[in-house]
Parts: C-alpha cells; sequence; structure tokens
C-alpha cells in the first residue's frame, strides 16, 4: 500500500511517500508565498509536489497512491486518526482561529489533495491527540469552570505526534518500556513545547489552549503576563488583530534578537558579540530549563531528558547551555558526544549523570503513516 505523508506549514510543504511502514521518497518545497520563490500559494506547492512524486519514479500513476495522512495541528479533543469527511473537515476548521498560523495551511493542504486524489482515503493525525491524557487539574484554567463546559477553554498542548515518536525511541535506546519510563520531551524548532510524559502518558505540557503557550519561539512570545495584553489594548490602542500579529509573527526570537526567528543566524550574531541575540539565546534556554525544572517535579522521578526538532537536535550550544541549569539535578553532558550528535539517535550524558539526556531526530511523518496503516487496516 502506497501511502502520501502531507505536513502543510504557513509557508511549506513537507510530504514522504510510504510503502507500507517504508520510506521511500521525501522531499520539502518551502517558501510558498515569499517573494522570489515561484510558488505563489498552496494551490502550486501541492501540484509541484505531485509532479516531483511521479518525476522519482518511485510510482507509475498518482492512482497507487491509496492513502494520504494529514498532520492537522489543532484537532480540539479528537485523540484518534480521523477518515476526512464533511463532518471532520468542519472540525478542523472551527479549530482555525485557535491555531491560525497552522489549521488553516493544513486545511489547504487537505482540500487541494482531496481535488488531486478523490479515491484515496484521506486521514488526519493531530498533534493535540497524544496530549489527551492530561488530568484534569493539569489542562484546565482557572477561569470559571462553565468557560470549559460552554466553550472548551482548556490546555490542549501540541507537537504531539513528536512527542509521542521520541518517547517511543527513547524507550528502545534507554532499553525499558516506555511504561516504566518517566521522561520529558522537548520539541525546539520554529515553535517549541515540552510534555512531561509518566509511565507513556502525557501528564503536562507547555503549550495551551493555542500554540502561543510556554516557550518562547521563532515568532511566538510564550508565556506573557495577560495583563499586558489588557495594557496595550486600553492604553495604546492596540485591536485584537495587531495583538494577535504581535504575539505569532513579530515576538520571541526574532522579536528579542531583532535579527531573525532562525537561531543558526542569532547563534553567529551572538558569537560577534551583538548583544541582543546573546540575550535571545539566553532568554530561551532559561525557559526550557524553567519547565525542565517544573516538569521533575511534576514526574518526581525523572528517567530521561529528549532533545529533538530543528534547534534541539542541532544546536549543541542551546543543550549545553539548558543543561548548565539542570546540575542541582545531577545531569551531566558529555560535550564530545553533544558536539557530535546531529542526526542521530545519541546518548549525551556524561558518566555519573542522573538522568540520561538524548538527542532523538523525529520522525512526524513516520508516526502518521503507521497511524494511518493502523486506521485503514493496511
Amino acid at each position: 500500500m502506497k501511502i502520501l505523508v502531507l505536513n502543510c506549514g504557513s509557508s511549506s510543504i513537507k510530504y514522504k511517500l510510504f510503502d507500507g511502514s517504508v520510506p521511500v521518497l521525501s522531499g520539502l518545497i518551502e517558501r510558498i508565498g515569499e517573494e522570489g520563490s515561484g510558488v505563489k500559494d498552496h494551490s502550486e506547492g501541492i501540484k509541484l509536489m505531485l509532479e516531483q512524486v511521479l518525476a522519482s519514479g518511485k510510482i507509475k500513476s498518482l492512482s497507487e497512491i491509496e492513502a494520504v495522512g494529514h498532520r492537522v495541528v489543532h484537532g480540539g479533543e479528537l485523540s484518534k486518526p480521523t477518515l476526512l469527511g464533511k463532518k471532520s473537515i468542519s472540525k478542523i476548521k472551527k479549530y482555525s482561529e485557535l491555531a491560525p498560523l497552522h489549521n488553516p495551511a493544513n486545511l489547504k493542504g487537505i482540500e487541494e489533495m482531496r481535488k488531486a486524489l478523490p479515491k484515496a482515503m484521506h486521514v488526519a493525525v493531530f498533534d493535540t491527540a497524544f496530549h489527551q491524557t492530561m488530568p484534569e487539574h493539569s489542562f484546565l484554567y482557572a477561569l470559571p469552570y462553565e468557560y470549559y463546559k460552554k466553550y472548551r477553554i482548556r490546555r490542549y498542548g501540541f507537537h504531539g505526534i513528536s512527542h509521542a515518536f521520541v518517547s517511543e525511541r527513547a524507550a528502545k535506546v534507554l532499553k525499558k518500556p516506555l511504561k516504566k519510563l518517566n521522561l520529558i520531551t522537548c520539541h525546539l524548532g520554529a515553535g517549541c513545547s515540552m510534555a512531561a510524559v509518566k509511565k507513556g502518558r502525557v501528564v503536562d505540557t507547555s503549550m495551551g489552549f493555542t500554540p502561543l503557550e510556554g516557550l518562547i519561539m521563532g515568532t511566538r512570545s510564550g508565556d506573557i503576563d495577560p495583563g499586558v495584553l489588557i495594557y496595550l489594548g486600553k492604553n495604546k490602542g492596540m485591536g485584537f488583530e495587531e495583538i494577535d500579529e504581535l504575539l505569532n509573527k513579530k515576538s520571541g526570537l526574532l522579536g528579542i534578537s531583532g535579527v531573525s526567528k532562525d537561531v543558526r543566524i542569532i547563534e553567529e550574531k551572538a558569537e560577534k558579540g551583538d548583544r541582543r541575540c546573546k540575550l535571545s539565546l539566553k532568554m530561551f534556554c532559561y525557559r526550557v530549563a524553567k519547565y525542565l525544572g517544573a516538569y521533575a517535579v511534576v514526574l518526581g522521578k525523572v528517567d530521561g531528558i529528549v532533545f529533538t526538532g530543528g534547534i534541539g537536535e542541532n544546536s549543541a550550544s542551546v543543550r549545553r547551555e539548558v543543561c548548565s541549569y539542570l546540575k542541582i539535578l545531577g545531569v551531566k553532558i558529555d560535550e564530545r558526544k553533544n558536539k557530535k550528535a546531529v542526526k542521530k539517535e545519541r546518548d549525551i550524558s556524561a558518566a555519573g549523570s542522573k538522568i540520561k539526556v538524548l538527542v532523538i531526530p523525529t520522525d512526524e511523518e513516520g508516526m502518521i503513516a503507521r497511524d494511518v496503516l493502523s486506521l485503514i487496516g493496511g
């Protein structure tokens, strides 16, 4: 069975073709809609992607693709892979206002692929699903309880596909059943989130009602006093759309550094002495370390800390800085292993470290393909 997995971002399309559970082709279309990219929107991006899939020779006709797995960021309290139809698509649309950088792009990918492959089964796999094991005292906000009952305002969590994958891989690396491990997983990239995973079940995660809560991210602020937003609205005349733009697209590493949202560029500038770039990295690592300390308390005992995502996998300096705060927990890293950790599953903890520190490249597409196979009985 040929399965095409689609991960549509706001300006990119990441895809992977599987023969059963075996990946046979992968690709990435970037800078969609950006000046000079040549790909003006997701419709053109999908067309280009399908041309690349056919040109690869891995399939002779698009009709060979029997199923398409779609990553959907916000699925609310939907906790299982779902066949896409009018009802399920309507639910995803409803959550678009809570994930404005993601769900609209996910929906565009679904719309275009259903047109291109009308006979294939289309399956949504949700980033929120893995976090649905959180207990009520963890996912509720201290608002009047009826706001949860009436509007479903609660913490949902995101990057669940990635957190699920690296948790399973960590168990294999540590040679212990996942149900006997307590892990803290750190997905650090353009979007960042962490999860406290107790015996295979998420008990807390850093993102909340939307992907804005929690860690400092590329362009997102993460945790902020809501009083700041009231102040900006009442005293500085900022409207809801302007505040939305501020928090989602102008804050985070970009807002503090004033240079870029890309850690690679910020690190280069910081090495040359740029004060604000140094500050943005310090703030970023400090926030990650704060959550790590909090989750160590939540879990009681921590067997492993996992770094994944573009920053988590590739930035040795970020891992070093974060772990420098964790000496009180008995965390030690081997600097030689830390520098060599790129793109490999690796235990970078030093001898005598009480907690294993792992770098595990994530594979969201592989998890989606597995969920699709599970749902449709392949």
